[in-house]
């Protein structure tokens, strides 16, 4: 195992030799690409196990059809998981016992004891465990944080979070809805909600679900609300697949006003196209698609607030900084951890109609 000054040389940080597991929607769109465009990162292996788009993207990177090959190379010192959710537990513990550091996309695992099990592994062999919770970098998100810091609508007593779309037909070919655990919005979106939602406001006290089948020959979940409790707080989150005329992505409102932002972040349309990650106008929106706040006195005023910038590749750059020990790591798996726990008790919740408190 290399210490941490192995990758520090004259106060410069040397790149960290990466091995990208999975190359499907994850891998291909967001992973590849941020690694790709990092100056701290260097993307030399990538698993695929069948086909050569891999190698036809990035021709620098060593393709390899087998995780046991990628864990004997002594090169490689950061593995990024970008697999099906079921898959995550044994290849995760699987790199940590290999003395690698590991990311795993989101959602963390399947259950919470699973999390326990890796955190303690991640300790016990000393490496960096991150989740990939990239959208605590969106800028509507980033946004949102900065009204709350700067008191702009006062005290918070509302907080609505949408990721809707409008899916109506059921992709049976696709992991993310078939049956099974893991799989569902709940799992896929619902990781992103909540995460940001405990950014913001830290833990709950309790937490009610809604979680249903909407489409037609649909058997995992495409729909769900979820609301968290709080003192003098109403949080509520959402996400549905036969959304087609658009809702606000946030709605917050409070003792000064209120503000209100539709669609959503750039960021992963832009990695779709192939824009380089960190270019210039990387993560701007236009003004057309700014959020508005609206304050009531004396009149109705609204304006426009401009949509801070996002940044998924900040994800990357405190991951390598964590490993190089010269920052605190932003995304720590207890939050992801946490984050598991609270749909397995919005599933409770959902099941049993009542309101769960979260220990």
């Amino acid at each position: 195992m290399l210490p941490l000054r192995a990758f520090r040389m004259s106060g410069t940080m040397n790149p960290i030799n990466v091995g990208l597991v999975g190359f499907g929607m994850a891998g291909q769109v967001f992973h590849a690409p941020l690694i790709h465009a990092n100056p701290n990162l260097r993307l030399t292996h990538i698993l695929e196990r069948r086909g050569n788009e891999a190698q036809k993207r990035y021709p620098d990177s060593k393709v390899v059809r087998d995780l046991e090959s990628l864990l004997r190379e002594p090169s490689v010192h950061l593995i990024v998981v970008a697999t099906p959710n079921t898959s995550h537990l044994e290849i995760v513990v699987q790199s940590l016992q290999a003395g690698k550091h590991v990311v795993v996309d989101k959602p963390f695992t399947i259950t919470s004891a699973d999390a326990d099990q890796l955190i303690a592994l991640s300790k016990k062999v000393g490496r960096v465990l991150s989740v990939f919770q990239n959208r605590r970098w969106d800028g509507d998100f980033l946004t949102v944080r900065q009204i709350l810091e700067k008191g702009v609508l006062g005290r918070v007593a509302e907080f609505h979070s949408r990721f809707d779309r409008f899916r109506p037909g059921v992709r049976r070919d696709a992991w993310r809805e078939q049956a099974g655990p893991g799989s569902g919005v709940l799992y896929d979106l619902g990781s992103h909600l909540i995460d940001q939602a405990i950014v913001l406001f830290g833990s709950p006290s309790g937490i009610y679900a809604d979680v249903r089948m909407q489409r037609d020959g649909a058997v995992a979940v495409d729909n769900f609300e979820v609301q968290l409790q709080y003192p003098n707080l109403k949080v509520s989150l959402h996400a549905g697949s036969l959304v087609c005329e658009p809702s606000s992505r946030f709605l917050l409102h409070g003792t000064k006003g209120s503000f209100q932002k539709f669609g959503l972040d750039p960021q992963e349309e832009a990695l779709k196209q192939g824009s380089i990650p960190g270019a210039q106008g990387w993560g701007e929106e236009p003004e057309s698609a700014w959020g508005s706040v609206t304050q009531c006195n004396s009149a109705v005023s609204r304006a426009k607030y401009k949509t801070l910038a996002g940044d998924y590749p900040a994800y990357y750059t405190n991951v390598a900084r964590a490993i190089a020990g010269e920052e605190e790591l932003a995304v720590k798996p207890e939050q992801s951890r946490n984050v598991i726990r609270l749909i397995e008790l919005a599933e409770i919740g959902a099941r049993e109609s009542r309101v769960v408190e979260c220990a």
